[in-house]
């Protein structure tokens, strides 16, 4: 009977830890334990380059995956290096005492050769759905094999045993289901292989299982679907595909290799409206396969929806979505980064802090961004279909953090244009500006259709000022955190001044204002606190009145704050504007002195009308209604 011995305090502590709360998915105990084998097949293949006596070329390799439903085993088996009694007692006895980080360390020539399991800590993963661990062991270059094996906290033992084969087998017997837990199903070979496709898909070397497959009999009549029509034949399967798409030259693979990749992989039936294949070195070193959508997943713009990219190491998963990687005005990019350069800790998956991972996410978001101006530049109709799906991503990217990533999309963004009513870049309306035009003027409204009707542009329009149209809840929001482009600030039509007007007509409408001043005194006293000020308009052609805005609150905005399901109502500073050239300056004129209760009815309505024209409520629609029927009555 073998001796148990007790884990060290620390090892015993963290093993504890490790069972119970370190590793997020109990699953990713395959993902450990292939690594691991993996690890020791790259060790003697690396000792092979130089020793003949190995005997095994690159194609002898493999892990194998046997499961024993009777017993309840299920074992892991490699021809790699093995380990000896004293090497099964430092790196198994010891936990996080990592034996790949040792090797790695002691041979300087292994860039080559991938050493996935670098902490040691991953093996130990295994009992979190294994009652008894035995690892049972024969290194390269001995006579001997041992046997380990322990069942948890209590020890382990270790003894000499019987093995023919240079290599390692781990042999876990499962626990017991419970009423949250089936461990029952690590056993099933189809399981397996949904595992091995997950995380293990591009280990290196083959991973191998006997897999039952089901066949019509040759002999069978075409209308007989009995059991005595079909046969099972037990096939000696390799589950992974070994080599992963990213890693094969791009001159190897054809567009539709890569439309294949990301259907399959992202669960999309269309194909992506671009793809980028990408090997960094530097720094660190990556290789990144990203695909831009065609379409937006139908849960892209709610809170369900996560962004991230599958991360691998060496070819190992880690995680299936990283967020860390993708900022999220990029959120809708799809893909993964495969890093040998990224230092995994306990459990492979916490990444949070890692300093080669913001490298990365760096290095990815530039990418990212050249490849949509390249678009934008080169595939105008591709680019425009593209920000139908997802321009509101951009827009929040400016508006969001503060505008502190506002630099990194401005670039990026499209607004509907006056000009031809076409989407336009701020580069291209910057480059159409008049000579003298210090602004960059927009609208906004809840469609194109409207803001066109707006009364604020009807005089811009007529002296050939282009007005971007923004139609989303987020556009002026973004603008205002813009504040300028290319040293030309933007400048909302419902502004007070727009400066378009002459220094003689600038005279003339300050001449004006004069001499109604206390007629428009009255008219924002009528108005009793509804608006700010009244005052003569320098932006209305045919319209009679229109509301202007002062301070940081504009009426679009308003109305978008307040459709937040909060008690407190925002309110914009309005400004009642009154067209001198329109027929009702001349009645307004003529009443006040005379008959200030009409006057001030006529503010009333004028104010209503100005609201409704901006697609704002009206406080009183009754007041309104019976203030116009009174007006039509008086004119017959």
């Amino acid at each position: 009977m073998a001796e148990t011995k007790e884990f060290r305090a620390e090892s015993k502590r963290l093993l504890d830890m490790m069972i119970n709360s370190i590793y997020t998915h109990k699953e990713i105990f395959l993902r450990e334990l292939i690594s691991n084998a993996s690890d020791a097949i790259d060790k003697l293949y690396f000792k092979s380059l130089t020793d003949d006596k190995v005997g095994l070329s690159k194609e002898d390799f493999a892990i194998n995956i046997y499961t024993d439903k009777e017993k309840g085993t299920l074992t892991i088996s490699d021809n790699g290096i093995g380990m000896t009694d004293e090497e099964l007692e430092n790196n198994l006895g010891v936990i996080a005492n990592s034996g790949s980080l040792k090797f790695k360390s002691e041979n300087e020539s292994t860039d080559d050769v991938d050493i996935i399991g670098q902490f040691g800590v991953g093996f130990y993963s295994a009992f979190m759905v294994a009652k008894e661990v035995g690892v049972r062991s024969k290194a390269y270059g001995s006579d001997k094999a041992y046997v380990w094996k322990s069942t948890g906290v209590d020890g382990y033992t270790i003894e000499e045993c019987e093995k023919d084969t240079v290599g390692t087998d781990i042999i876990l017997t499962m626990k017991e289901d419970t009423e949250d837990e089936c461990y029952d199903e690590y056993l099933e070979p189809s399981k397996i292989k949904e595992l091995v496709k997950k995380y293990s898909d591009y280990i290196r070397c083959p991973i191998k299982m006997d897999m039952e497959h089901t066949h019509r009999k040759a002999d069978a009549r075409e209308d007989d679907y009995s059991d005595e029509a079909y046969e099972t034949h037990i096939v000696n399967e390799t589950l992974n595909s070994t080599v992963p798409l990213w890693r094969k030259n791009k001159n190897e693979l054809k567009p539709e290799d890569y439309n294949n990749f990301y259907k399959e992989k992202f669960y999309d039936y269309s194909d992506p409206a671009k793809y980028i294949h990408s090997k960094t070195e530097g720094t660190t070193t990556y290789d990144a396969l990203l695909f831009i959508p065609s379409r937006a997943p139908y849960n892209y713009y709610s809170k369900d929806y996560e962004k991230g990219l599958a991360l691998y190491s060496s070819g190992v998963l880690i995680m299936d979505k990283c967020a860390d990687l993708l900022p999220d005005y990029f959120s809708f990019v799809r893909g993964l980064v495969d890093s040998a350069d990224l230092s995994l800790n306990i459990s492979r998956e916490m990444l949070q802090h890692d300093r080669q991972l913001k490298i990365i996410a760096k290095s990815i978001e530039k990418t990212i961004r050249s490849e949509l101006k390249k678009m934008l530049n080169n595939e105008r109709e591709k680019y425009e279909e593209f920000w139908k799906n997802f321009g509101i991503q951009l827009k929040f990217g400016i508006y969001d953090n503060y505008g502190q990533d506002r630099e990194a999309v401005q670039d990026l963004v499209l607004f509907t244009s006056s000009f031809e009513k076409k989407l336009v870049t701020l580069d291209e309306y910057v480059s159409r500006m008049k000579e003298d035009q210090k602004y960059i003027y927009y609208a906004a409204g809840d469609s194109v259709e409207k803001i066109e009707l707006l009364p604020q542009t009807e005089l811009l329009r007529d002296k050939g000022y282009e007005i971007l149209y923004l139609t989303d809840n987020v556009d002026e929001f973004a603008v205002k955190v813009l504040m300028n482009y290319k040293e030309k600030s933007f400048k909302s039509v419902s502004e007070g001044d727009l400066e378009i007007e002459s220094e003689e007509e600038k005279e003339q409408t300050q001449k004006l204002a004069e001499e109604n001043k206390d007629m428009l005194e009255y008219l924002g006293t009528a108005l009793d606190g509804k608006v700010k000020s009244v005052k003569i308009s320098e932006k209305l052609k045919s319209h009679p009145v229109c509301i202007s805005t002062e301070g940081q609150i504009s009426v679009e905005m308003e109305k978008v704050l307040n459709q937040n399901p909060t008690n407190e109502r925002v309110k914009s500073e309005k400004v009642l504007e009154l067209n001198p050239e329109h027929p009702i300056f001349e009645t307004l004129k003529s009443l006040y002195g005379k008959d200030n209760d009409k006057l001030s009815s006529y503010a009333d309505i004028l104010y209503n009308q100005a609201l409704l024209i901006e697609g704002l409520q009206i406080d009183d629609p009754v007041s309104f209604a019976n203030k116009v029927c009174a007006l039509m009555s008086q004119s017959n």
